[in-house]
């Protein structure tokens, strides 16, 4: 299911074209489902409760361009591919790259306590992206 819009970044080398793999979809979309709830609970940390989400999205971003057949080679291309890949609205994928530069700020240089309107914003973009990969149909399995 390739994008041609995708193209440009499997030129420049950001993306790699390979199949998609049921297996993979589905543990992407489980793991996105297991840390969103504890990501939308109160009595966690902020900075938990961020990580949690940002992996969340970063899960379901990487399951909606793994079904369209690409695999990216750097972190960060999963989320403006959204545009693409889930016809996501370029305010919100735009905030999930924000939400990227806070991730490293916050793994690499130990900075940048997360704001709590970050987090609203990441998990309300969390939640339409977890409903679009929910409804994307699973490829079979390789071999069926």
């Amino acid at each position: 299911m390739p994008a041609p819009e995708l193209d440009r970044p499997v030129a420049s080398g950001d993306l790699q074209v390979e199949p998609p793999s049921r297996t993979e979809l589905e543990g992407l979309l489980r793991s996105a489902e297991a840390r969103l709830p504890d990501a939308e609970n109160e009595l966690n940390s902020m900075d938990s409760r961020f990580d949690l989400a940002y992996n969340s999205a970063h899960a379901l971003a990487l399951a909606a361009l793994r079904w369209h057949g690409y695999r990216p080679v750097k972190r960060y291309i999963v989320f403006p591919a959204l545009a693409h890949t889930l016809a996501l609205a370029k305010e919100d994928w735009r905030l999930l790259s924000k939400c990227h530069d806070q991730r490293n700020r916050t793994e690499y240089e130990g900075s940048a306590p997360t704001e709590e309107a970050l987090l609203a914003g990441l998990l309300q973009v969390t939640r339409i992206l977890l409903a679009r990969v929910r409804a994307l149909p699973l490829p079979p399995e390789a071999g069926d």
